[in-house]
């Protein structure tokens, strides 16, 4: 029976086609008859079956061993890109870090030249721009080396400079020019074309005689690396206004500051609570809020007789924000200004310069909010009183010159004549370029054209006022 089974295996591993387990079975089975004390017999099929068998272990074995050897060379390989990959990025994130220093370093020295980019009244170019520019520069460090910045008096090759920068082209021109030029009567194409307008400051810092050093990129042939970064601050236009550059609660209307999209100081505008806004409607009330939702309600006669020669803006006025606006009359407010002009005219005989906002006002009407768009330099040359004033009794005798306009004055005994004199030397119109009549509760105002103190922020359209605050445009 043992016999039987035996041979029962045998037959299961022949049916397999197991030469090698065959044997091993039969090892086995001499094992368990006591000491291999029977002889197994292999025929010779057998044999040729578990030759080719260990062939096929060993040629098995010999390609594990091969693949092991081709699998270590790969390793090999991408170990070594793997570690120029790590050395790149580390180097990258270094380079990365040292421009970044040098940018602020250029930012904070182009800022700092274009901040004194003209004298305190504006009235010439300051050369001394260069000077302050490189040291703000080098007073930041990269790596804690100070940021290299030469500077040896030449503004057409040095590495901080005074010109142009032209919005148009995204180009700098430098220029040593240092009178400021007209910013009335011209376009903002005009302007923009123009070199010899000198807006900005360019700096550059460099760390050419103390190289970025490298650290893995070293094993590549690179030890170091010279860099260098550049900014342009530019002054532009006077935009978003700080705490009292306003003098009154009074809002300008841009389109009665333009003439064929030029800002036009040669022709004077009345305010007044006129109904046919296409003719009267040039400026209004403004309590300067822009907070929370100022177009709701807008303005009313408790916050703007606050604000009436009591100082200007208590709050910065953000250029492009909606502000409170009233374009009604407003009693009380009026007097009030009435009053305060009377005083600061010398009894209404020298213009009154007022810095004043300058708002959107589409159909030249003013709402209960309108937008900032920037600010305007005037001159009030004459208010109405609130009353009826047929016979002209109260027009003006003379007037103290302003711009290239001389002093004038009329002694004539009919007020008309006086007003008729007065409205045609001040040029003096309606917004749809008809004469101004004599009318009550009406102020009459020119646009200054001079050069004026720099203010607020830059970013603002032109009016005549150049920004104290400049800003990156590169």
């Amino acid at each position: 029976m043992e016999n039987n089974r035996r041979r029962d295996n045998f037959k299961v591993l022949e049916d397999a086609n197991m030469p090698l387990l065959r044997l091993i079975w039969i090892h086995f089975q001499q094992a368990k008859m006591g000491a291999y004390s029977l002889p197994v017999h292999i025929d010779a099929t057998q044999k040729m079956n578990l030759r080719t068998s260990m062939s096929g272990i060993l040629a098995f074995s010999k390609t594990l061993k091969e693949q092991k050897g081709v699998t270590a060379v790969v390793f090999a390989l991408m170990l070594f890109v793997f570690i120029g990959m790590a050395a790149l990025a580390i180097d990258l994130n270094h380079l990365y870090v040292v421009r970044n220093e040098l940018q602020t370093a250029a930012d904070a020295g182009a800022l700092a030249g274009a901040r004194v980019l003209y004298n305190n009244d504006g009235t010439n170019v300051n050369t001394g721009a260069n000077q302050a520019g490189h040291d703000a520069a080098e007073n930041n460090t990269s790596e804690n080396v100070s940021a290299e910045v030469q500077w040896n008096g030449s503004n057409a090759s040095d590495d901080v400079q005074r010109g142009h920068w032209q919005f148009s082209t995204g180009t700098f021109t430098p220029n040593d020019a240092t009178a400021p030029v007209d910013l009335w009567n011209v376009s903002t194409g005009e302007l923009d074309a123009n070199v010899n307008f000198i807006n900005a400051v360019r700096v550059t810092a460099r760390r050419n005689a103390t190289p970025a050093t490298s650290f893995f990129a070293r094993i590549f042939g690179f030890d170091n690396f010279q860099m260098q970064a550049s900014a342009v601050a530019y002054i532009g236009f006077a935009g978003s206004l700080t705490d009292d550059e306003v003098d009154q609660p009074i809002a300008i209307c841009m389109e009665s500051l333009l003439n064929a999209g030029k800002y036009n100081c040669n022709i004077g505008r009345m305010i007044n609570s006129g109904q046919n806004q296409a003719t009267n409607e040039t400026g209004g009330w403004t309590s300067f809020n822009q907070d929370n939702d100022p177009c709701s309600g807008g303005t009313n006669a408790q916050e703007v007789r606050s604000l009436v020669c009591a100082g200007g803006n208590s709050q910065m006025i953000q250029l492009g924000q909606p502000m409170a606006t009233n374009g009604g009359q407003i009693q009380s407010a009026f007097n009030q200004l009435l009053s305060c002009w009377q005083t600061e005219s010398e009894g209404g005989a020298e213009p009154w310069n007022l810095t004043l906002p300058v708002v959107t006002c589409p159909g030249n009407n003013v709402g209960t909010c309108e937008e900032v768009v920037g600010a305007v330099n005037l001159n009030v040359i004459w208010i109405t009183g609130a009353g009826e004033d047929p016979g002209y009794n109260n027009a003006p005798t003379q007037m103290g010159g302003l711009n290239d306009i001389e002093a004038w004055s009329n002694s004539s005994l009919d007020g008309s004549v006086r007003w008729a004199s007065f409205v045609s030397h001040f040029s003096l119109k309606n917004q749809d370029g008809s004469d101004a009549p004599y009318a009550k509760k009406s102020i009459y105002f020119l646009p200054d054209c001079k050069v004026h103190i720099p203010t607020g922020i830059s970013g603002g359209r032109n009016f005549g006022i150049l920004a104290k605050i400049p800003v990156l445009v590169n």
